[in-house]
């Protein structure tokens, strides 16, 4: 007979996938028992409740990857989900600029992205930017994303932790996966063995992965992402302000955002961290991930692959306030460097990584089979494409269960 310790699905993971998973199970297996074990305090605590808070559109990735339709259903699902749970949700929009000729051909690719993925976007003159938000640095052209929100990543992830209790769905915190051994599960608070495992267990994904047999070629290699806000009586956008990214890699480049409470942010950065929750300090330091990733980045360094040495050298100097403004100051007409004092809370995005082939996976990334599913790469923007991703993952594991 099920149980919490012996559920027919036993989650790793309290992050905003392994709750919307949750959620998702329990729609299409209305009578299975499932337990989601976390080994922080509460659900969210490292990057789904970090998370920037956009609720992205779907027009920067291009039509043959997962990203492109799941970020543009996510989107609509969290609006309507916030608008229906009254939750914070700031309907803002987007501008993306360019800030020179050359960036011109990067956003009319984007417009082309957003259209094949039947997103809604246009291109507006650089007055009609200035419309929109009047201290936007743009030249000749901008693109418009109207549907493009942010929303409060803890609110949302508290709502939807409510939500799935109330559906029966047990979460138990302060539960660390442990290893794998036989059908056991060793967890720091005790066994457990369940009909099907899911593996969302972000930054640890990969290892976990590996005692099932999955995540041969992987490993994730953790990236900082620094916020600075806003004083209070300092900078206030109309829109969160993008610039044009390169497209050859995840990052979307130094922006503006606006949180769904209205205030003013800058980042996040992008610096390679030295262990997976490198977030402040020596705080949580681990000297054998250190050494681990210090040889991922070593030989990334050397070989340049997707041109790792610039962008390590490029995102340490974002360590300092003053570049930080600076360089988010370009997409601007005016900016004083006196309105940021504040840092934001510090995230770790869990971007994974082919060590043969030594380059950076860009899309979603899973494997599994009929014991256990895991969830690899979820990969930014993966908290606006969860609900469309939940369902994916369902449908995968009936088939393999089936």
């Amino acid at each position: 007979m099920s149980s919490v310790r012996n559920p027919d699905f036993l989650i790793i993971g309290a992050g905003i996938i392994g709750l919307s998973i949750a959620f998702e199970l329990k729609k299409q297996f209305t009578d299975a028992s499932i337990t989601i074990i976390e080994k922080e305090k509460q659900p969210g605590l490292h990057a789904s409740g970090r998370n920037s808070g956009v609720l992205h559109a779907g027009f920067y990735y291009t039509a043959d990857s997962l990203k492109a339709k799941l970020c543009r259903d996510g989107n609509l699902a969290w609006r309507e989900y916030c608008q229906e749970n009254d939750l914070t949700l700031n309907q803002c929009g987007k501008l993306v600029v360019a800030r020179n000729e050359e960036e011109l051909k990067g956003l009319d690719e984007l417009y082309k992205r957003g259209q094949v993925n039947g997103v809604e976007l246009k291109i507006i003159s650089a007055v009609e930017a200035t419309e929109i938000e009047p201290n936007i640095n743009t030249c000749e052209r901008a693109l418009w994303s109207p549907t493009t929100s942010t929303i409060n990543p803890i609110e949302v992830v508290n709502s939807i932790q409510k939500l799935i209790i109330d559906k029966g769905i047990s979460i138990l915190n302060d539960t660390a996966y442990i290893k794998k051994t036989n059908n056991k599960i060793i967890t720091s608070k005790g066994d457990f063995e369940t009909g099907y495992l899911i593996n969302a267990a972000g930054l640890y994904a990969d290892k976990i992965a590996k005692d099932y047999g999955f995540s041969e070629d992987y490993k994730i290699l953790p990236f900082k992402g620094l916020y600075i806000y806003a004083n209070d009586d300092g900078l206030k956008l109309k829109t969160n302000v993008y610039p044009v990214p390169d497209l050859h890699n995840p990052f979307l480049g130094v922006h503006f955002t606006v949180t769904a409470e209205n205030k003013t942010k800058i980042g996040p950065t992008a610096i390679p961290a030295f262990w997976r929750e490198n977030y402040s300090g020596l705080e949580q330091f681990n000297l054998k991930e250190m050494l681990g990733i210090a040889c991922i980045d070593a030989s990334l360094f050397l070989a340049n692959n997707f041109g790792f040495r610039e962008l390590a050298f490029k995102e340490m100097q974002k360590y300092s306030k003053k570049k930080l403004v600076e360089l988010a100051g370009t997409l601007l007409k005016s900016i004083n460097q006196k309105d940021f004092q504040k840092w934001g809370k510090p995230g770790i995005r869990a971007q994974l990584i082919n060590i043969k082939t030594k380059q950076l996976e860009m899309d979603f990334k899973f494997e599994g089979d009929d014991k256990s599913f895991h969830v690899l790469n979820a990969v930014s923007p993966a908290f606006t494409c969860a609900f469309p991703f939940s369902e994916m993952m369902i449908d995968k594991v009936k088939s393999e269960v089936s």
